[in-house]
């Protein structure tokens, strides 16, 4: 499990309106550093020339900083000379082998652009400074060669995307002794016929699409790849979407995978990644090591660069498959809650629990479905956490007004759903969910006082009221558990994503929630692409707000994450888990009234240690347990912060 940190420098590079050569697009930076200088090469995009290209004609700029923030002293490193060139170059990737700086871009030859005439070619600098020499690598169409910094069984060795511009693209693997033979036609002639013995398949399907990202970065434990992964780009069926992802590679025999996160380490998520020359773009041209942090230099949109950071030791922990650890541990008696047919009103499923740590006891509010599909709410209590010390053989929570009466079909379902319990104030507020199996689904919140609850006074729950509009689909609310800047902060879920109102009263009766303060969203391509959703309340730490929250996938599996919130101003997320902190894997989890679902609406801290309880294929009621420390050092390392 690992997070990644976008720069709040970003962008790091942005075209320059009034310098013609980079005044479209300055993107796809590779940095390498140079003493304490960080020196970035990047794609610099000009103005149409209608007697070149429409599209602008690409060079290598170069800037430089001293701190990898903020980049200046802008200037043209790599022009057009050579004919194989002559309609741009684009997409450095610069590694230092052997006392020289190699470059390797794309080069354009010919209009229209196409197979024929996109290639390889090479630059050669002893400072950074000049060019020293320049040379066409590839006979045949390829992009986004990179070299590896040092030679494998004495031999050099480069990476590069085959045939890109005629797919199916390959990355595959070069070898050889001398740099010379890197522009030697009857060397690549050599290679070329024997192109399915050098390749690399990272390909999850057939219409997906990859091309070589930064050059690789030498760990302990392999050589560290980032790459574009382009799902859906042949179609499919479904939108495309431009990810990066990353390979680990035998240190003896790059060939070899041993390691590779299991999907997007980044998509398109913010502006400068949604919008611009061509929309909805991040991919990876470079990446700096710095003791365990990797920067992970990429171009957004194809107009600007931009740099994001990763936890090295915990990106490999994730990608080895031997070293995966899940942080959240099921119990051993899971199912904790399952139907009781003798009782009615939960025969059919019980599942998705609120929970509240109260008087030394873990109470349980779960949602409990009949034959019929009527959802009522349960109670069952918990000292240790885990076992069931109490249960009640009636409903403590029934739908009492007209909001969530079954008003559709007669098995259609309806009833009070998914509740989410905080306490404020000596008052235990249960925001829940209610259907009428008509109107769409809303939030609506009722309270009680502790001392009643405590006491079972289930007669003394105020009237509910609907808090969020009519005419939208609302639910996964809470109230968070504290006031924020003097206001109630209520979290709520118009699909598909998290919002946030802040309000100076809870009396609902004149005015409901009325703004969706976007929080955060899905993330295409991602195990949490179709939705989100809050699991309980926030919990308050001193690094900020902790929210698990579940996420659902193209395929419909529900799996949980994990977010952290700024303490002053929670609606602003620090930071995000890209893998799932928990996901169905037991026959409880992925069978039953729904398939492959782990769905939690409470989580109770006690000492360092968290219970995530969850509902498991919309049937029965499971529990885990995870460390909060750990979490919150996989959401915030050191390096990082």
């Amino acid at each position: 499990m690992y997070v990644i940190r976008r720069s709040p420098h970003n962008p790091l590079l942005s075209p320059i309106v009034d310098k013609q050569w980079e005044a479209r697009g300055t993107f796809n930076g590779c940095p390498i550093k140079r003493g304490n200088i960080t020196h970035l090469l990047y794609r610099a995009l000009g103005r149409p020339d209608a007697l070149m290209t429409p599209a602008g004609v690409s060079t290598i700029g170069k800037a430089l900083s001293l701190d990898g923030k903020t980049f200046q002293n802008r200037r043209q490193f790599i022009i057009p000379v050579e004919p194989w060139e002559k309609y741009g170059c684009e997409d450095p990737r610069v590694t230092f082998f052997e006392g020289q700086y190699i470059i390797f871009y794309t080069a354009l030859g010919g209009m229209p652009f196409g197979p024929g005439n996109i290639k390889v070619a090479a630059a050669l600098s002893k400072d950074l400074e000049t060019v020293d020499e320049r040379h066409l690598v590839t006979p045949f169409n390829a992009k986004a060669m990179a070299l590896f910094p040092e030679r494998i069984n004495g031999k050099i060795t480069v990476i590069l995307t085959a045939h890109t511009d005629e797919p199916p693209a390959r990355i595959a693997v070069a070898q050889c002794d001398k740099l010379e033979e890197l522009w030697d036609i009857s060397f690549w002639e050599t290679w070329h016929a024997e192109l399915d013995q050098h390749t690399i398949n990272p390909l999850r399907f057939e219409h997906d699409h990859v091309e070589v990202g930064a050059p690789p970065i030498k760990t302990k434990d392999g050589w560290l790849l980032f790459y574009s992964y382009i799902q859906n780009y042949f179609g499919g069926g479904r939108e495309r979407v431009f990810g990066i992802e990353a390979l680990l590679l035998d240190l003896k025999d790059p060939h070899e995978i041993i390691g590779r996160t299991k999907g997007p380490i980044m998509v398109p998520e913010e502006i400068y990644e949604k919008y611009g020359m061509v929309p909805n773009i991040v991919f990876p041209s470079g990446a700096l090591l710095e003791k365990n942090r990797v920067d992970l230099y990429y171009g957004a949109a194809d107009t600007v660069c931009a740099k994001a950071s990763l936890n090295l030791p915990d990106l490999l922990a994730a990608m080895i498959p031997e070293r995966r650890v899940e942080l959240a541990i099921r119990a051993k008696e899971n199912p904790i809650l399952e139907p009781v047919a003798d009782h009615p009103w939960e025969s059919r499923a019980v599942f998705n629990p609120g929970a509240v740590d109260l008087g030394g006891t873990i109470h349980l509010l779960y949602r409990a479905m009949s034959q019929d599909n009527t959802s009522t709410i349960g109670y069952a209590a918990t000292k240790n956490g885990i076992k069931i010390i109490g249960r009640d053989t009636t409903p403590a929570y029934t739908p009492k007004e007209e909001f969530e009466q079954k008003k559709g079909p007669p098995q259609g379902n309806s009833g009070c759903e998914d509740p989410r319990l905080t306490v404020l104030d000596d008052t235990l507020y249960m925001a829940y969910t209610v259907f009428d199996g008509v109107h769409p689904a809303r939030a609506a919140l009722t309270s009680i006082s502790c001392k009643d609850f405590l006491a079972k006074k289930w007669s003394t729950w105020a009237k509910p009221v609907l808090t969020t509009p009519d005419a939208f689909d609302d639910k996964d609310m809470c109230l968070m558990p504290e006031k924020i800047g003097g206001q109630y902060m209520l979290l709520h879920r118009i699909s598909p994503q998290l919002c946030a109102d802040f309000l100076d009263t809870l009396d609902f009766t004149k005015n409901r929630i009325n703004r969706c303060i976007e929080i955060m969203g899905p993330r295409p391509g991602c195990w949490d692409s179709e939705k989100i959703g809050i699991a309980g309340p926030p919990i308050k730490t001193d690094r900020g707000w902790l929210l698990i929250y579940h996420g659902v996938s193209k395929s419909t599996t529900y799996r949980l994450g994990a977010v952290l919130l700024d303490l002053k101003n929670p609606s602003i997320v620090i930071s995000r888990t890209i893998d799932t902190i928990f996901e169905p894997l037991e026959e409880y989890e992925r069978v039953g009234q729904v398939r492959n679902v782990v769905f939690a609406c409470g989580v109770v801290l006690r000492g360092d240690t968290l219970f995530i309880y969850y509902g498991g294929a919309d049937t029965v009621v499971g529990v885990a347990k995870m460390s909060l420390k750990k979490l919150l050092k996989i959401l915030l390392p050191d390096n990082l912060t």
